[in-house]
C-alpha cells in the first residue's frame, strides 16, 4: 500500500508538471498571438508629440514582430524603424512634435549620429524638439543637444568630461591560471591579442586609441558647438574643469535652457502646444508610430534596393539578427544580385570581424554582386578586420566620422593548458600518433618551433591576400594599404582621408546613393535576410530558443563582457578581428 500511494502521488506531480508547462507553452502562444494582432495599423490625432526614449538597445534592424518574453525583458529598437519615423514624423500633419526623453542611451557613438542626424533633418519641417531629463550622460546629452530647448530637473545633472577608453587586459589571471596563450600576429598595431600577454596598452596600441578617441571627441563637441552656440575652446574648458554639476551649472553655462520639474515641464509643453493646462497631452511612442501607415511606402515602382543587415561577429554557418553567418548573409547577398528587380544593394556592416574563412566566402559573394549591380557598402558603428574585409570590395563605402574602422590585420591563438592542467588540477597528457605531426595542433602543450613557423606563414598568407584585396577593392597599391594596416583601427574621418572610406552618411544616405548609381527616382526597400515568420518567433521564445536576446536584454551594456567570452571561446582558425572592445566613455 505504501509503494502504490507513492507511485500514485509521482503520477499525480508528473501529471501536474506537464498541465503547468501546458498552460506556460499555451500562455506564451497566446501572448504571440495578441503581440501580432497588436500589430495592427495605428491612428493617431492631430496636434500628437512623438515621445523618443533611448532606454533600450539599438540594433541596426527592427525585430519581424515585437519580441515578448514570459519574463518580461523588452524589445530592442531597431535603428531602421527610428530613421524611417523620423522621417515620417516630419510630413505627417498630426505630428505638432517631438519630445525627446533621455537619460541614458544605450548605443554607441555612430547610431547616436544617425539619430542625430535624423532630428537634424526633421527640425527642417519646422516642428519643435524639446529635451527632457533628471540627468544625461555625454551620448544621451549629445543627442539632446538638437533640440530647440532643453529642459532639466533640479537636481539633474550632466556629465561632461571628455571621452577615455578603458581597455580590458587578463594576463594576469592566465598567469594565475598556470595558462600560457600563444599568439601569431601580423600587424604591430593588432592590438586585439594584447589583452592576452600584456597588462597595460602597448605603445602603438595608445597612439591609435588616444587619435581614435580624440577624432570621436572633436566630431561630438563640433555638433554641440554648433546646435548651442558654444565655443569649442569653452567646450573643451568646461571638460578638463569639470565645470559640469547640478542643473543650475548646466543653466549657468548654456547647456540647457530651463530647470523644472516634471510637471512644470508638461506645464510648457501645453502651452507650446495650445491647449488647456488641463488637459491631456496627445502623445504617440516610438513603437507605437511604427504602425502609423507611412505614405512613402505605397509605392507602385517595381524597381527595388535590397539592405542587407550584417551585425554581429562574423563565422561559419547559419548566424542570425544578432551574429554574422556566411552562410545566411551569402545567401541573402546572392539572393539580391540574381534579382532582376534589385538595381542596387546596400551592405549594412556592423562588425569587429571574426573568422577569416568565413569573411572571405562573403567577401567573394559581394564581388560577384559588385560586378552585376551597384553595392554601396554601409558602417555602422564598427566594421573592422573581417567587417572591413567583407565590404572592401564594395562599389562605394559610406561611414559616419565617428564610425570605428580599419583594422587590417590578422592573428591567430592557441592556448597552452599544460600548466593549468599538471600543476593546478593534477591532470596529465599523453601523445601517441602515425606521423611526426600528426598531434598538430594540441592545446595540452607548447608549441614546438616547426609548429609555430607554418602557423606564422598562414597568418602571412592571409594577411598578404588581405591587402591584396582591400588594395584591389579601394583602387589602392598592396604598399599603400599595408602603411595603413598592420592592423590600425581608424575613425571614420581618418579612414575617408586615407582611402578606405569615401564618404561620410549613414544608412539613409547609403540607401540614396545606391539610388543616384543605379539612377533610380522611385523605388521600394527589401530588407534582407528575410527574418522569421512571427509564429515562428513565438515557438522559439517559448521553447527558449532566442536566449541571445533575452540575456542582452537583462545585461545591458555589461552584455559585451559575456559576448567577449563566447566570441573567444567560439574562434576557429586564422581570425581577423577586433578581440578589443574599446569601452568609450
Amino acid at each position: 500500500m505504501k509503494q502504490f500511494f507513492k507511485f500514485m502521488f509521482a503520477s499525480m506531480l508528473g501529471t501536474f508538471l506537464v498541465i503547468v508547462i501546458i498552460f506556460l507553452v499555451s500562455l506564451g502562444i497566446v501572448a504571440g498571438i495578441v503581440a501580432i494582432a497588436s500589430n495592427d495599423e495605428v491612428t493617431i490625432d492631430k496636434n500628437t508629440v512623438l515621445v523618443i526614449k533611448m532606454d533600450k538597445l539599438i540594433a541596426d534592424r527592427s525585430p519581424s514582430m515585437p519580441v515578448f518574453s514570459l519574463n518580461g525583458t523588452d524589445k530592442y529598437d531597431g535603428l531602421n524603424d527610428i530613421l524611417k519615423n523620423l522621417k515620417k514624423a516630419a510630413d505627417d500633419k498630426n505630428i505638432a512634435g517631438i519630445y525627446l526623453d533621455l537619460s541614458m542611451v544605450q548605443a554607441s557613438m555612430a547610431t547616436v549620429e544617425e539619430i542625430r542626424d535624423g532630428l537634424i533633418e526633421f527640425r527642417k519641417s519646422g516642428k519643435f524638439i524639446w529635451a527632457y531629463s533628471e540627468g544625461m550622460d555625454q551620448k544621451a546629452y549629445y543627442l539632446a543637444s538638437v533640440a530647440d530647448k532643453i529642459f532639466m530637473t533640479p537636481q539633474g545633472m550632466v556629465f561632461f568630461k571628455g571621452l577615455s577608453a578603458s581597455p580590458m587586459f587578463i594576463k594576469g589571471t592566465l598567469e594565475k591560471l598556470d595558462i600560457k596563450v600563444q599568439v601569431i600576429r601580423h600587424g604591430k598595431f593588432k592590438a586585439a591579442t594584447e589583452p592576452l600577454f600584456l597588462d597595460k596598452m602597448s605603445p602603438e596600441n595608445r597612439k591609435q586609441t588616444t587619435e581614435l578617441i580624440t577624432d570621436l571627441w572633436d566630431k561630438m563637441i563640433t555638433g554641440i558647438s554648433e546646435s548651442r552656440h558654444i565655443s569649442k575652446d569653452e567646450l573643451n574648458h568646461i571638460a578638463d574643469s569639470l565645470k559640469l554639476g547640478r542643473a543650475a551649472d548646466a543653466l549657468k553655462y548654456k547647456f540647457i535652457d530651463q530647470i523644472a520639474y516634471k510637471d512644470e515641464f508638461l506645464k510648457e509643453l501645453r502651452s507650446k502646444l495650445g491647449i488647456d493646462e488641463k488637459a491631456r497631452i496627445k502623445t504617440v511612442s516610438m513603437d507605437k508610430y511604427t504602425k502609423v501607415f507611412d505614405p512613402a511606402s505605397k509605392n507602385s515602382s517595381k524597381d527595388k534596393i535590397a539592405v542587407i543587415y550584417a551585425q554581429g561577429t562574423i563565422g561559419s554557418g547559419e548566424g542570425d539578427d544578432q551574429d554574422i553567418g556566411s552562410e545566411r548573409i551569402s545567401r541573402a547577398i546572392r539572393k539580391a544580385r540574381e534579382d532582376d528587380k534589385v538595381k542596387a544593394i546596400v551592405f549594412r556592416i556592423n562588425s569587429g570581424g571574426g573568422d577569416g574563412l568565413a569573411s572571405d566566402i562573403i567577401w567573394r559573394e559581394v564581388v560577384l554582386a559588385a560586378k552585376a549591380k551597384p553595392v554601396v557598402a554601409s558602417f555602422g558603428d564598427v566594421a573592422a578586420s573581417g567587417g572591413y574585409y567583407i565590404a572592401c570590395a564594395a562599389t562605394r563605402i559610406l561611414a559616419e566620422p565617428n564610425t570605428i574602422t580599419g583594422s587590417i590585420g590578422v592573428f591567430g591563438i592557441i592556448p597552452n593548458f599544460q600548466g593549468l592542467m599538471k600543476n593546478k588540477l593534477g591532470i596529465t597528457f599523453d601523445e601517441a600518433g602515425t606521423n611526426k605531426n600528426s598531434g598538430f595542433i594540441s592545446v595540452q602543450r607548447q608549441l614546438s618551433p616547426f609548429e609555430q613557423a607554418v602557423i606564422q606563414k598562414e597568418i602571412e598568407d592571409f594577411y598578404d591576400t588581405f591587402i591584396t584585396k582591400v588594395a584591389e577593392g579601394r583602387k589602392l597599391t598592396k604598399a599603400q594599404v599595408d602603411s595603413i594596416g598592420q592592423g590600425r583601427v581608424w575613425s571614420g574621418v581618418d579612414a575617408k582621408g586615407i582611402g578606405l572610406v569615401d564618404e561620410f552618411g549613414g544608412l539613409s544616405k547609403s540607401i540614396q546613393v545606391a539610388a543616384d548609381l543605379a539612377k533610380l527616382k522611385s523605388y521600394k526597400v527589401w530588407a534582407l535576410p528575410e527574418q522569421k515568420e512571427p509564429i515562428q518567433q513565438i515557438i522559439d521564445e517559448v521553447f527558449g530558443n532566442t536566449p541571445e536576446t533575452r540575456i542582452q536584454s537583462v545585461m545591458g551594456e555589461d552584455y559585451r563582457y559575456y559576448k567577449a567570452i563566447k566570441d573567444l571561446r567560439s574562434m576557429r582558425g586564422v581570425q581577423a578581428r577586433m578581440l578589443i572592445d574599446y569601452e568609450i566613455r
